[in-house]
């Protein structure tokens, strides 16, 4: 299929031509027309298979189709876990409205409110946003949703692991005039993220991507055992000092766990005169964007980030994946190694395990349904052998008091869930900043009184 099979304005098909896309991806073709129809939507593609088109281009092409006489703030609202996501859509919103007199936003930490002043009071049509600055404004009343038509969750997963579901709950509530919502991710799984579709989208058309070879770029994965810290740091080293990396202009991103150990590895990689960039959390904005374009530039091809950059980077030409702390779920592994083979390109992904990471490993290879190939550096082999996955322990059985404490404490979570639901309720029906329908929502069709 060709994008001019979607129905898309002249305008998205040159734009689309001036960035280099010659024919939509698979979430694309699947995404765009539904979205059109303003059917809500759950998707989930890989990363690197173009879902920031798939949800964008719906969206700029309603903005086309139906113009505003006048002014006003956001039509679009777009909510992405991470700064850089957020940055990157924007950057992508901002080609395909070249040449439009649409504006697009971003609403994100880390920038101060007099540079961010013209996106909420000025007008604008499409705001990338991530959840936590936007709440602010909002709950500051300095940001008004009742514009917004179109609500997009990009990895929504994420945000709801970062322990934003209150939070997007409430935006959802802010926006309820909306016409139109769409909940994409690399993954859609966990009970959090069914039941919090549930409350928001409206019989939605759910999406699964089924990716084309030409999407699918090949990522060869292997591990290394690490027998303790220090020769952990020692095969990371030999990896990242290998020559063809270096020669070739390789682009490496290594993860760790935690900002303490980020810390620790980047003081021991310059020990061993290895340069290196960081990106972590709680980081100046200013430092996160200068770290992040002199890896994309190439003056620095390796970067060590927590897993606040697995889905925030979108560099096409990353060519290795380094877990050198393996991740703390099976999901997390597919998001981090997926920042390389993008778009159709090959990469490598490597982790060093520990023998206590067995078991996480062992779940990766269910969840990716093959097993990593062990692979040993001859003058590093380990002295141990692979430690063996622990096997759980059968539950001792339950007594009749035992029975009963079980089913009390099961009555009390559930009161607690309801509790916490009833005051989500409240809280999304709220009209502090929201009285009234929008402008454009019309009245709509009076409700025959229920009879008795």
């Amino acid at each position: 299929m060709s994008f001019e099979a979607l129905d898309l304005d002249q305008h998205l098909l040159n734009a689309l031509d001036k960035m280099g896309h010659k024919r939509p991806t698979s979430i694309q073709t699947l995404a765009i027309p539904v979205a059109m129809d303003e059917q809500d939507i759950m998707a989930s593609a890989p990363t690197g298979t173009g879902k920031t088109l798939a949800f964008l281009l719906p969206a700029v092409q309603r903005l086309i189709d139906f113009p505003r006489r006048k002014g006003g703030s956001a039509r679009i609202l777009v909510l992405t876990p991470t700064r850089e996501l957020a940055v990157q859509i924007s950057e992508v919103a901002q080609s395909l409205c070249r040449g439009t007199e649409l504006v697009v936003g971003n609403i994100i930490g880390g920038i101060a409110y007099e540079e961010q002043e013209e996106v909420i009071m000025a007008n604008v049509d499409i705001v990338i946003a991530t959840p936590g600055r936007l709440m602010e404004y909002i709950d500051a009343e300095a940001f008004d949703c009742r514009e917004v038509e179109t609500l997009v969750l990009d990895e929504a997963d994420r945000m709801l692991d970062m322990g934003f579901i209150e939070t997007m709950d409430r935006i959802a509530g802010e926006t309820r005039w909306r016409k139109h919502t769409a909940l994409f991710s690399a993954t859609l799984e966990g009970k959090g993220l069914r039941e919090f579709s549930r409350d928001i989208l409206n019989s939605p058309v759910q999406l699964n991507a089924e990716v084309s070879r030409r999407e699918s770029g090949k990522i060869t994965q292997w591990i290394h055992l690490a027998d303790n810290a220090e020769h952990k740091i020692k095969l990371l080293a030999f990896i990242l000092q290998q020559e063809p990396l270096h020669e070739q202009q390789q682009k490496m991103i290594v993860f760790v766990k935690t900002r303490d150990r980020l810390t620790e590895l980047v003081a021991q990689l310059a020990e061993l005169e290895i340069s290196c960039n960081y990106l972590r959390g709680e980081m100046d904005q200013e430092k996160r964007n200068e770290s992040l374009r002199q890896f994309k530039e190439g003056k620095i091809n390796i970067l060590i980030a927590t897993d606040v950059a697995a889905r925030g980077i979108d560099v096409p030409d990353i060519t290795h994946v380094i877990n050198y702390d393996m991740p703390r779920s099976a999901d997390i592994y597919v998001h981090r190694i997926g920042r390389t083979a993008r778009a159709g390109k090959k990469g490598t992904a490597i982790s060093l395990v520990e023998a206590h990471d067995v078991d996480i490993l062992s779940k990766i290879e269910r969840y990716t349904d093959q097993i990593l190939k062990r692979r040993v550096i001859k003058s590093l082999r380990p002295a141990n052998k692979e430690a063996k996955v622990s096997q759980r322990k059968s539950k001792k059985p339950v007594t009749k008091k035992g029975k009963a404490r079980e089913h009390e404490l099961k009555e009390q979570k559930k009161a607690k869930r309801q509790k916490k639901k009833e005051e989500i309720g409240k809280q999304r029906h709220r009209t502090k900043k929201a009285k009234g329908k929008p402008s454009w929502a019309g009245k709509g069709p009076k409700k025959e009184p229920e009879s008795e």
